[in-house]
């Protein structure tokens, strides 16, 4: 390419990337609505749970307060909490599920604990302290029928309106993804347990 044909070519990309800035600024200036989220990561790929925290990161960073529930993995020490820990009360983190509901087999004690870990969450929406609650595993709990839909998913929408909240676990109800103002679902595309790869710390836990 000769020096004159590149610099058109740069000429070009300039003049491209120039008129997508003014689409993209136009775009932005455009919205104009600040609210509190309601967020939901679904679907059967590795993750959810840890963009939940990548975002819990963000928000401290900001200076803000974090509540977290975890409805099932209680049972389960994770590094996340350790690591978010270190940020003192800035993170309120509550571990109250009891494992996995094919560990406990027990279906009393699974509803009961979702019970619990429900009403520690009504708590922390309704703390002005919290800027962002994080519902670990959720879904798994609305899945199974642990906790009544129509209640859980009245008592989201009615939360704080500055209140940001996160959802986590497969198999999302539709009544939830509804309601949600943001919703991702990871997609399973490959996965390395299939190959007899174990769980291993720092990431899985």
């Amino acid at each position: 390419m000769t020096k004159a044909a590149d610099e058109e070519e740069r000429a070009r990309h300039r003049a491209k990337m120039a008129k997508r800035k003014e689409v993209q600024d136009a775009e932005v200036a455009g919205k104009t609505v600040e609210k509190g989220l309601l967020i939901v990561h679904s679907g059967t790929g590795k993750g959810k749970s840890t963009a939940a925290f990548g975002l819990a990161l963000r928000m401290i960073g900001r200076g803000k307060r974090v509540g977290i529930v975890q409805f099932v993995k209680g049972a389960w020490h994770t590094a996340e909490r350790d690591a978010l820990e270190t940020f003192g009360d800035r993170v309120a983190w509550y571990s109250m599920g009891e494992g996995f509901t094919w560990e406990t087999q027990d279906l009393a004690r699974d509803i009961a604990a979702a019970e619990r870990a429900w009403a520690k969450a009504v708590e922390l929406m309704d703390d002005p302290s919290f800027d962002l609650v994080i519902l670990d595993e959720l879904n798994i709990a609305l899945r199974y029928d642990y906790l009544p839909l129509d209640q859980v998913v009245a008592t989201l929408k009615a939360r704080r309106p500055n209140l940001h909240v996160i959802v986590t676990g497969r198999n999302a109800k539709p009544e939830l993804i509804e309601a949600a103002d943001l919703v991702t679902e990871m997609t399973l595309v490959k996965h390395h347990f299939a190959a007899g790869v174990k769980a291993q710390a720092g990431i899985e836990f």
